[in-house]
């Protein structure tokens, strides 16, 4: 009974989690008989051009991420360390702002950007990183001895990548493509910049452009299956990586090193896609110096107060209810909340526009705040960036420490307030601080649920980008970039720990 009340908490977190899903299913049912839902030969183009970006990002990502997850962290050459850090830096460049960037260059030095080709590029230099993350980690920790072997039998880097670091780091780089394609359903800024018709760009129309609200629910629904199948693929691969994780915890990487032209392929391939990501930017900045515009200052400063009120505010209430997820695991022991805990965490996997389609389906009736809908997707979309940091930290945490609280009398809010809040102190900063940054690039959610004249940094720099105002632009886009730049940072230390560890 003392514990009631966390339960109620975590009730109510997964409710509000689920509701909007539950929304867009019973509209879905509700209007199945009708044949409106129908995809129609625009739907069937934007499915198409999603799936082709799914797989195509994928592969290239895997190839790319891969590469570099294996050269940074079993390979030895200058400059190795600050290039593995240097990967995280292409998540500080969102995907609509390089479009806006390269459309523009391109107009100026005479060539066109457009098409699925050049989403390809965009959305595989913004998106690799979940590769290059996830198969570092398993080529820094698992198959150390195997390695070790192969070494000692005569057999180099390449032979023991292929023969062994490879097979046993295929589920962590199949979770990796698994996030990467998450992400390229959820784009919307990008692709629509590109001329790229995919499944988000075709809700958002359908809904407050064509007034069909039958038609978005039903590209919404087709949305959900495909990110189900990712989730689905993801979760998969992540199991088959815990039982494949081989090597020793105090080894240490085993490193190669390389010389002469192995050295410098190894230097450019690790170093371009970051000097891209950052460098198209800069060098736009420069290209556009003498066209700078910016709004008034009162206009400006009102933009960055909303998003960064909005960003605050949301990663407040984001962290307050992963902290009751994650909480929930060590107190209540219970298979059902297990599985509504873990249903309130995927809305991460959900586009944008789903999302703000399924709010607006429980917001309308309602007559629900705007803003209040805004907070809530936020919520519900971020919940588990910072609920997977706060899960590894409790898992940290011997649960005798819990024990001992509880035979002298402290119950869970108490254990909660003098144990684990100053213990948890560090990962609760960085995943307020990793959802405060998202908030603030977040396009899709924004634009689709934001109150009239309500604009924020992403919406400001996507609509001045779509209506070729370069300049107006710049100033909201490189404060973007310097918060992108605060999340990549928040990254490194991680990554650090493994380099030490190795």
């Amino acid at each position: 009974m003392r514990r009631a009340s966390l339960a109620a908490a975590v009730l109510l977190v997964c409710a509000l989690a689920v509701l909007p899903f539950l929304a867009l299913a019973g509209f879905a049912v509700r209007d199945a008989g009708s044949g409106s839902l129908w995809l129609g030969a625009e739907g069937l183009e934007q499915l198409t051009n999603t799936l082709g970006l799914v797989v195509g990002v994928g592969l290239i990502g895997a190839l790319l991420g891969t590469a570099n997850g294996w050269l940074t962290a079993c390979c030895r050459f200058p400059g190795r360390r600050w290039l593995r850090l240097a990967q995280v830096l292409p998540l500080a460049a969102p995907a609509f702002v390089l479009a806006a960037v390269l459309v523009d260059l391109g107009s100026r030095w005479g060539f066109r950007v457009h098409g699925i080709g050049w989403a390809l590029l965009l959305l595989s230099l913004t998106t690799y990183t979940y590769v290059f993350l996830l198969s570092t980690e398993s080529f820094s920790g698992s198959g150390q001895r195997q390695l070790e072997a192969c070494r000692s039998l005569g057999v180099g880097p390449w032979g023991s990548f292929r023969r062994v670091a490879l097979p046993l780091a295929l589920p962590s780089i199949g979770a990796g493509v698994a996030l990467s394609g998450m992400e390229v359903v959820n784009e919307l800024g990008a692709v629509e910049l590109l001329g790229v018709p995919t499944l988000s760009r075709g809700i958002l129309q359908r809904w407050q452009a064509e007034g069909d609200l039958p038609g978005a629910v039903g590209l919404a629904l087709v949305a959900l299956v495909l990110v189900s199948l990712l989730v689905g693929a993801e979760r998969w691969m992540r199991q088959r990586s815990r039982r494949w994780n081989l090597g020793p915890g105090d080894a240490g990487t085993l490193q190669w090193p390389l010389r002469g032209w192995r050295c410098l392929l190894a230097q450019l391939l690790t170093l371009l896609p970051p000097m891209v990501s950052l460098g198209l930017p800069l060098t736009w900045l420069v290209a556009s110096r003498d066209h700078l515009q910016s709004d008034p200052l009162e206009d400006l400063l009102a933009l960055t107060l909303r998003s960064l009120g909005l960003a605050l505010v949301a990663a407040l209430l984001t962290v307050a209810g992963a902290l009751v997820l994650a909480i929930s695991g060590r107190w209540l022991a219970n298979r059902l909340l297990g599985r509504l805990t873990f249903f309130a965490g995927m809305g991460y996997a959900v586009p944008g526009t789903v999302l703000a389609l399924a709010l607006m389906l429980i917001g309308g009736p309602l007559q629900l705040s705007p803003l209040l809908l805004l907070l809530w997707g936020y919520a519900d979309r971020f919940m588990a960036v910072s609920k997977q940091g706060l899960d590894a930290s409790f898992e940290q945490i011997p649960p005798s420490i819990d024990e001992s609280a509880t035979s002298l009398g402290c119950g869970w809010l108490a254990v909660l307030r003098r144990i684990h809040l100053p213990l948890l102190r560090g990962p609760l900063l960085v995943g307020g601080l990793l959802v405060f940054v998202d908030v603030v690039k977040e396009l899709p959610l924004t634009f689709s649920l934001r109150p009239f004249d309500f604009d924020t940094l992403s919406v400001r720099v996507y609509q001045y980008a779509s209506d070729e105002r370069v300049g107006a632009a710049l100033i909201p886009a490189l404060l973007i970039l310097a918060l992108g730049l605060a999340a990549s940072i928040a990254l490194m230390p991680s990554l650090e720990r493994r380099e030490r560890g190795g």
